[in-house]
């Protein structure tokens, strides 16, 4: 949690010639990180600047773009992330005509996409990764997925929110895309490999 700029200070206020003294309490902002999908593939070619700005005309603070494109830290309130997941879809639409996705984690549920995942450590760290999905999988849809897909390849396992995936080969050669994920799951996602989400955590303390 970050303190906002200033606060636990007393703000002198001149209204009508008299002077007012407020106390502004402290105002706690969390860090986030927005993991965009689609971002600078195929049609939708975006530069990090113009996303950078969108976000700051938003009215985020300390916002930043790290590691590869999609991926921008920012500090805001303290709120559930899925609202905020549907505000960045909104703004990317009305802003840069975009029709994508952004799955939305604080600095907790980052550190936990990289620790949490069963195969950091024994996979490969850029062949590791998590798919944040939009919403929680459910299990037949999950069962469906894993009898669906080859039984060589990839080691998928269930997470908060996500799918933990050792892609052994790499993802470019699998047939196991986000496309197929989707029409499984029913639910949009987005991926990064452990090694980058480890960089981006390092990022948000």
């Amino acid at each position: 949690m970050l303190e906002h700029p200033g606060s636990g200070s007393d703000v002198n206020i001149n209204r009508g010639g008299r002077n007012l003294y407020l106390n502004v309490g402290i105002f706690k902002m969390t860090r986030y990180c927005a993991f965009f999908a689609s971002i600078n593939v195929g049609s939708n070619r975006l530069t990090m600047a113009d996303l950078r700005y969108a976000f700051e005309r938003e009215e985020f603070e300390n916002v930043e773009t790290v590691v590869a494109s999609g991926n921008v830290l920012f500090d805001f309130d303290e709120r559930p992330t899925e609202g905020l997941e549907d505000l960045f879809a909104h703004m990317m639409m009305e802003r840069f005509d975009l029709r994508t996705f952004a799955a939305v984690r604080n600095a907790d549920e980052v550190r936990s996409a990289v620790e949490d995942n069963p195969f950091t450590g024994i996979g490969q760290d850029h062949y590791v990764h998590t798919l944040f999905l939009e919403r929680e999988a459910e299990q037949a849809a999950f069962d469906k997925l894993v009898a669906d897909h080859s039984t060589r390849g990839p080691e998928i396992a269930r997470g908060p929110r996500s799918l933990y995936i050792d892609y052994v080969d790499g993802a470019g050669s699998s047939k196991l895309t986000n496309a197929f994920i989707e029409r499984r799951l029913g639910c949009r996602g987005t991926a990064r490999n452990v090694r980058s989400l480890a960089r981006i955590h390092a990022k948000m303390k």
